[in-house]
């Protein structure tokens, strides 16, 4: 599996770095794991956005999806696709409400929102905890510590484990499905500070690093770091928590499953 980071800033895109997108290929296979502000400028820079298998979405907060609506312009609109997007619809796996989140999102005002229907070029499937199979992939869904729908994924392939965090709290559920991956790519948003973070929303460094070492994962990946936090003591977190190799993705950065 090559893990391709699209974007990897936090909360919000920072300077010249998008938010949150990845891309995951394996076999010939290309999926998409969010698609937040900024990402689908830099998908067209590593790949055809027509070449898009599906797509995997942990929630529904903009910095995880908001790039969605300017797919979905290239899918409806583009006058010469490789494909037809209406015979060849897009697999897009999400929350249950991105349907209506995505519609409202691409309308451009109410009485629009009332009789857009993305499904013409996507078929959305809804997550749910449990194990489902996308392409090569087979992915643990668990859900995840966040103020909204949100889930976590496990991703194997070829005897190869993925864990991603998505955003959330600590959470047993993570816990158990972190355990044993070989890559673990884990959000970080802030440095630990008990009694002053709100609970259920993100990992600290030093959360995430625990993570690890409790998983007992091969290699700690860190994303999601927001502009306005100390990237270099979130990574000290880590790294004091988890003595492993820690490494902070970069945007453009492919890596080896």
């Amino acid at each position: 599996m090559l893990l391709t980071v699209l974007g990897c800033s936090g909360s919000i895109p920072g300077p010249n770095a998008p938010a949150s997108g990845y891309l995951l290929s394996a076999e010939g296979f290309l999926l998409g794991i969010e698609l937040g502000n900024g990402t689908f400028a830099a998908l067209q820079a590593v790949a055809d956005p027509f070449a898009l298998d599906a797509l995997l979405f942990s929630h529904l907060h903009a910095d995880h999806c908001a790039d969605f609506s300017a797919l979905s312009v290239l899918r409806r609109y583009h006058p010469d696709p490789p494909h037809d997007p209406r015979e060849r619809k897009l697999a897009v796996h999400a929350p249950s409400a991105a349907p209506e989140r995505f519609a409202a999102a691409y309308a451009t005002d109410d009485a629009d929102r009332m009789i857009t229907d993305l499904s013409d070029v996507y078929d959305f499937q809804t997550l749910r905890p449990g194990k489902i199979h996308i392409g090569p992939f087979e992915i643990v869904v668990a859900a995840a510590a966040h103020p909204c729908e949100a889930f976590s994924f496990r991703i194997s392939h070829g005897g190869r484990s993925l864990a991603y965090t998505g955003d959330t709290g600590v959470t047993d559920a993570l816990d158990d499905l972190v355990d044993g991956v070989d890559v673990l790519l884990a959000e970080a948003c802030w440095t630990h500070a008990p009694g002053q973070r709100p609970v259920d929303l993100h990992l600290s460094g030093t959360e995430a690093g625990q993570l690890g070492t409790a998983g007992g994962v091969g290699r700690v990946l860190i994303t999601h770091i927001p502009p306005w936090t100390d990237t270099d003591a979130v990574m000290a977190e880590v790294r004091a928590a988890y003595d492993g190799e820690v490494i902070l993705v970069e945007q453009g950065c492919v890596y080896d499953i």
